[in-house]
């Protein structure tokens, strides 16, 4: 058995791990990387285009980021650090686009406009205190708000014709939105990342043991699907960014603090159209209200989309009901994942969310005819022959046990680290991608605190992300400065 000793071992092929990854070869490039990834190219999984939501995750249209309080007021908290968040991720894809790392903006990411769009007396007043609150704020400033048909006929054309006049409806738009497609800028990142000293790529190559030595640093055994080679590889720092195969890897590892996590399952589908005249009609993500007991990441939008260079447009996501925990994983999945130490907080979980099961089974047996009708909420004159179905990727929601017992299902993303900083591993989902430079950020900072505290990694940091160290939302001037730059660089004026 070949043994390969490495400093850094990152496990999955996607934006995760090569946001990481890049990030730790620009503040120490002496650094030895080995990415492994069980399939046969990078970004395959939930980083793909079509497997990935791509709408970079802002906070500006995504209704379920600013919920409405029981006194009718509107929390905008989540809705300022997302968006906060994603800030720091255009830092630093501005920083490698401006050193000829990335290339041209636009092979990942597409102006496009971020709206919301909503109808009935009820949603208009929470849309329109939404946008109150929201505008109030440094972040959310360049937020338009109507309610006049005229204006929406130019915001959104597809959304508003042969619609009832006599509707009371009502958007807002942040005209400085973005497409970002995941799946070429991991490519990109992973494509650069080749060309250097001292990484190395293993594509089939999927993690089959993991164990930490007396040491302190951990050994993995990968074995390539297509040669049957077992590699043996010994790192000081094991990161698992594998989507959907983190949970199973963490559990591997026995590290304390994987104890008590469990995840479900969620899949999903998209409405696809292609149809260059009715693609065209559309230069927008418009994004509503989640039905009543619909998961989060289940909010209906009508999204314009540029994956590997093409336009398409997408409605949904439809969810879905699986035991997979990735698109090409197992049906035993999710049992598999069931341990001693999650067994409560995951039966807790079953029994307290069984109105969230039995949506997502009548997600899955939808007719076709059932999925155009709730498009047509968003664009009236839409056809049944215009948009055919396409699978999207997994998401595995976070199951932790909750306090004084029993379990909590979370929709959002999570780093679980050791305390010894030797690995860490990202769980979740939405809002993911989006804020990857900020969990990784999390990441370096938990594990290589020592590195981080000495003048040149300080110094590189703050070349990678200017904000970085500093609060985007507490800090007007400093987010104009920051955004004047981003939004330049990646061309998304």
């Amino acid at each position: 058995m070949a043994v390969r000793q490495a400093d850094v071992v990152l496990v999955g092929g996607g934006v995760m791990s090569a946001t990481l990854g890049m990030m730790l070869r620009q503040l120490d490039p002496s650094l030895d990387i080995v990415m492994v990834e069980r399939l046969d190219h990078v970004a395959h999984e939930s980083t793909d285009g079509w497997n990935n939501a791509g709408t970079g995750h802002a906070g500006y249209c995504e209704l379920n980021y600013t919920p409405e309080t029981d006194d009718g007021d509107v929390a905008i908290e989540r809705a300022l650090n997302i968006n906060a968040q994603f800030e720091l991720s255009l830092q630093l894809w501005s920083y490698l686009v401006e050193q000829g790392i990335l290339p041209e903006p636009n092979n990942f990411i597409n102006q496009t406009p971020h709206q919301s769009f909503v109808w009935g007396e009820d949603s208009v007043k929470f849309l329109k205190r939404r946008w109150e609150r929201l505008k109030e704020h440094h972040l959310f400033q360049e937020m338009e708000y109507t309610e006049s048909f005229e204006k929406l006929e130019e915001w959104m054309p597809l959304v508003v014709q042969s619609r009832d006049h006599g509707q009371k409806v009502a958007a807002t738009r942040i005209q400085h939105g973005a497409d970002v497609d995941f799946g070429s800028l991991t490519r990109s990142m992973v494509k650069w990342l080749e060309t250097q000293p001292n990484f190395e790529l293993m594509l089939n190559s999927p993690v089959t043991y993991l164990d930490q030595l007396d040491n302190g640093s951990w050994a993995l055994r990968v074995k390539n699907q297509k040669t049957g080679e077992t590699t043996k590889l010994e790192a000081n720092f094991v990161f698992l960014g594998a989507g959907g195969g983190a949970l199973p890897l963490l559990q591997k590892s026995g590290i304390d603090e994987a104890r008590g996590y469990g995840g479900f399952p969620v899949s999903g589908q998209w409405l696809v159209c292609q149809k260059p005249e009715i693609v065209k009609a559309h230069n927008s993500k418009v994004y509503g209200k989640a039905p009543i007991g619909a998961p989060p990441m289940s909010v209906p939008h009508l999204d314009t989309r540029i994956i590997n260079g093409k336009p398409a447009l997408l409605f949904g996501p439809f969810a879905g009901f699986t035991t997979r925990f990735l698109k090409q994983g197992s049906i035993f999945d999710l049992f598999g994942s069931v341990k001693a130490n999650n067994l409560k907080p995951m039966l807790s979980v079953s029994k307290n969310n069984m109105d969230l099961t039995r949506y997502l089974i009548g997600e899955v047996f939808q007719s076709h005819k059932a999925r155009v009708n709730a498009l047509r909420n968003f664009f009236p004159d839409a056809k049944e022959e215009d948009w055919t179905l396409q699978m999207a990727g997994q998401r595995v929601q976070i199951i932790k046990e909750a306090p004084g017992g029993g379990g909590k299902l979370e929709f959002g993303t999570e780093i679980v680290a050791a305390k010894d900083g030797s690995l860490a591993a990202l769980l979740g989902a939405s809002p993911g991608a989006s804020t990857a430079v900020n969990a990784m950020i999390d990441v370096i900072q938990r594990c290589f605190p020592e590195k981080l505290k000495t003048d040149s990694w300080q110094e590189r940091m703050r070349e990678l992300v200017p904000s970085y160290g500093q609060s985007l939302v507490d800090d007007a001037e400093l987010l104009h400065k920051v955004r004047e730059r981003t939004l330049t660089t990646l061309k998304l004026r």
